[in-house]
């Protein structure tokens, strides 16, 4: 630990010294779906807080839990089979315990799997960390006949065992007294654990650690006899450690390890690994015989198994899979859609309020056009957002997510894609709805970096919540009779993109070798409430924070963009001159409709003589402004009323002709202006160019801009049918119109995603690649569809 993080923990500590309790630190370690996250809920729940660690975007969660006169600060470390670094969440666990050396690890196993379970309890025991054993899914365990002598299992390896149910709360408590009990007495000390790889193993191993102990390599951070270990694992980080700290004694081991795996090929047809597996394997048996026993079941296939020979099965499993898919998206737009109106509603009273108690000015197209606008964009898909989080959350939890990916591999592997994939894409709208931005942060679940780089940059391919708007405006326009087969169609193109990209780019700039799908499908179990919660207020609150603040800053540059420099003064004039005098005659027609009927009850009150002769001479008066005011411009008297209507549609048009001009002579127009020789090609105009721009920054800002640029003034999403009116008046080309579509779902993805792109793949060149890819991908495909169509539909 630094300096600086030994401040900060006795920092922290003080005041729970003043109290009379002591804080340590424990690490909370185990198998992926041996319940590990569902402990962390029950022993933390609201208290926790999450994050990354330093540098990489693998999820560090960390929570405090009370334990007698302990307190316990409990890191949920990433789910690992091994404390060899074949992944990067795999990298995190080893290097928190190395580095940070936490009081005591507590690792959770699954109790009906402990053969598998213990073999990276058997690691941590070399490794010399002190040690709580937690087995879980007891409840199970018993229903399937499994028994276990807790007793004599904690005699034999040393340790406390606690049974857990972690779902229902049972033996946490226990769990957590027995690991603030083993941080104090364990007083940081570690006590690695030696056990025999047989004879072709043991004197490469013991000579090693001689060598290792005598120049004290590596001795700082790890165990001698442990490195020796990972060499003979060929542990790529600790000898990449090893090259830098001693080369020459680094490469006299791994020449050392290279003959006994050339030994071990020429005599038993095997490799150093296989022979530590074995052999701890071997010591895992030899632990449980007379602590394990199971039941004879005869032929009984358990629960899980059961439901698996129909929810996995060839035929039914896909289309039960898709039938479960398409349920979610049911429920999240139909539950979803009365909160969502409240916080437009709410959104729009804000906009109407602070547009009335603010004058006419910079100051008030900001907040409402860029802030309000802006934020209630995002925020009004919370509840969407909220209620899919929810229901993916009842799947990872109830163990039919892992069925999904398990179903899936075999397609996904024939692009260079994982099983894990498809979640990442039905959350980014494989499924017409979604968002890119949560559906980037869910690759985190993805272990290979190829695999999930390519499945991050092919992600927002999918028809987001975002561009469903746009695609409803633009397939009633250009495919009036078919646009619920347009719309679908786009979804199915966004499919077949993501997944012929996807091999693209595993075949070229992020080759590597695919990763066997090897997934442990966890037992089928009913979530508990308050896991469903923790679960889906962390990534509802991890949504917010990334995205409204992005989204507010992005919105205020768009207005700024499409606001300034405005209009030359001389410009402006002209446009004020012509409003000024349609306003006057409004004003006098108005006046002469209100004096009008003041005169008819002067007459019919038949009053005295003089008053009556100057009620009379008034209105004639108003008669005669009445008269006057179509022949100024030479018209036929007309009707007051109608001639109203008629001036203030001219002011209506007056005003969208000077917001389009603002708009041509903005920063944003002038752009489109300049882009519009090479987009021509795709049959893209200025106007469309602006909304195009726009929507790099979110996509749902296209059909305002749209609605702008072809001089509407400002059009929301859901009155979407004037613009429709107006682009099918613009006489725009089929063949233009979808261009348009599959540019608009295949170029760059929204400025928050770009970002969620940057920080998951921990490197900004790739988030500059997807918008630079994207962009010119779409392009190419718009230019070839427009081209082709314009010959085939001329």
């Amino acid at each position: 630990m630094s300096q600086t993080q030994h401040r900060a923990a006795a920092e922290s500590a003080a005041p729970l010294h003043d109290q009379g309790l002591r804080l340590h630190t424990v690490a909370l370690a185990g198998n992926p779906n041996a319940g590990k996250s569902t402990l962390f809920n029950a022993l933390t729940g609201a208290r926790a807080h999450v994050g990354n660690y330093p540098g990489i975007t693998v999820e560090k969660k960390v929570g405090r839990v009370r334990a007698g006169d302990t307190v316990l600060e409990v890191v949920d470390l990433p789910g690992a089979y091994s404390l060899t670094a074949y992944s990067a969440e795999e990298l995190v666990a080893r290097d928190f315990l190395v580095e940070e050396r936490p009081a005591a690890v507590v690792d959770v196993l699954n109790a009906g799997a402990l053969e598998r379970n213990l073999y990276l309890t058997v690691q941590f025991m070399e490794l010399g960390i002190p040690l709580v054993l937690g087995l879980n899914m007891m409840d199970e365990a018993r229903r399937n006949g499994v028994h276990v002598d807790v007793k004599r299992l904690s005699a034999i390896l040393g340790c406390p065992v606690t049974e857990l149910v972690a779902r229902t709360g049972e033996g946490v408590h226990e769990l957590s007294l027995a690991a603030a009990q083993t941080a104090r007495e364990a007083k940081g000390q570690w006590k690695p654990l030696e056990i025999s790889y047989g004879p072709d193993l043991d004197p490469a191993i013991t000579e090693m650690t001689a060598r290792i102990l005598a120049k004290s390599f590596l001795k700082e951070r790890y165990p001698a006899r442990w490195i020796a270990l990972k060499y003979i694992e060929n542990d790529s980080q600790i000898m990449e450690l090893g090259r830098a700290a001693d080369p020459e004694l680094a490469a006299w081991l791994e020449a050392r390890v290279l003959q006994v795996a050339t030994h071990l090929r020429a005599t038993l047809g095997t490799y150093p690994e296989a022979v530590v597996a074995d052999y701890r394997y071997g010591y895992i048996a030899s632990v449980l015989k007379g602590v394990l026993k199971r039941d004879d079941l005869g032929d009984r296939v358990e629960f899980s198994d059961r439901i698996d020979l129909l929810l996995t099965h060839k035929v039914m499993g896909p289309v039960l899979m898709f039938a479960v898919i398409y349920l979610i998206y049911q429920l999240t737009f139909t539950v979803g859609k009365v909160p969502m109106d409240w916080l437009e509603a709410g959104f729009g009273l804000l906009s109407e309020t602070v547009n009335d108690a603010l004058p006419d000015g910079m100051l008030r197209s900001l907040l409402v056009d860029g802030v309000i606008a802006g934020v209630g964009g995002v925020m009004g898909f919370v509840p969407l957002v909220m209620i899919i989080f929810l229901l993916i959350a009842f799947l990872e939890d109830s163990g039919y997510m892992a069925r999904i990916a398990y179903m899936l591999d075999r397609v996904f592997r024939i692009f260079g894609l994982h099983g894990c994939s498809v979640m990442p894409f039905i959350i980014s709208g494989g499924i017409a709805g979604g968002c890119a931005l949560p559906g980037v942060m869910a690759s985190r679940t993805l272990r290979s970096p190829k695999e999930r780089i390519a499945t991050i940059l092919t992600a927002p391919f999918m028809t987001c919540g975002a561009k469903l708007p746009v695609f409803i405006l633009l397939a009633g326009v250009f495919f009036p009779d078919h646009a619920a087969q347009a719309m679908f169609g786009m979804t199915m193109l966004g499919w077949a993109m993501a997944l012929c990209v996807s091999w693209m780019l595993r075949s070229t700039v992020v080759r590597g070798e695919s990763t066997p799908f090897v997934m442990e499908l966890p037992p089928y179990r009913l979530p508990t409430l308050r896991g469903l919660a923790i679960h889906t207020w962390e990534r509802t609150w991890q949504y917010i924070k990334k995205a409204g603040t992005v989204i507010l800053a992005v919105s205020v540059v768009v207005w700024a963009a499409m606001t300034f420099p405005g209009l030359p003064e001389d410009k402006e004039n002209v446009f004020e001159a012509r409003k000024a005098e349609i306003s006057e005659r409004i004003a006098a027609l108005e006046a002469a409709e209100a004096a009008q009927p003041e005169a008819k009850e002067a007459a019919e009150a038949k009053p005295d003589a003089p008053a009556a002769e100057a009620r009379a001479e008034e209105a004639d008066k108003a008669d005669a402004q009445t008269a006057e005011a179509p022949k100024a411009e030479g018209e036929e008297p007309a009707k007051a009323e109608g001639e109203l209507e008629t001036l203030q549609a001219q002011l209506e048009d007056i005003e969208k002709e000077q917001a389009a001009a603002a708009l041509e002579a903005s920063l944003a127009g002038r752009l489109g202006l300049a882009l519009e020789p090479v987009s021509r090609w795709a049959g893209f105009d200025w106007r469309t160019n602006i909304a195009l721009v726009g929507g790099f920054a979110a996509k749902e800002i296209i059909v305002s801009t749209l609605g702008t640029a072809y001089s509407l003034g400002a059009v929301e999403a859901e009155e979407a049918d004037p613009l429709a009116e107006k682009l099918t008046q613009a006489g725009i080309p089929l063949a233009a119109g979808l261009a348009l579509m599959v540019f608009i779902l295949l170029y760059s993805p929204c400025f928050p995603t770009v970002v969620a792109i940057g920080k998951e793949t921990g490197s900004w060149k790739w988030a500059v690649f997807s918008m630079t890819f994207n962009t010119v991908f779409a392009f190419v495909l718009a230019v070839a569809i427009f081209q082709v169509g314009t010959l085939l539909f001329p």
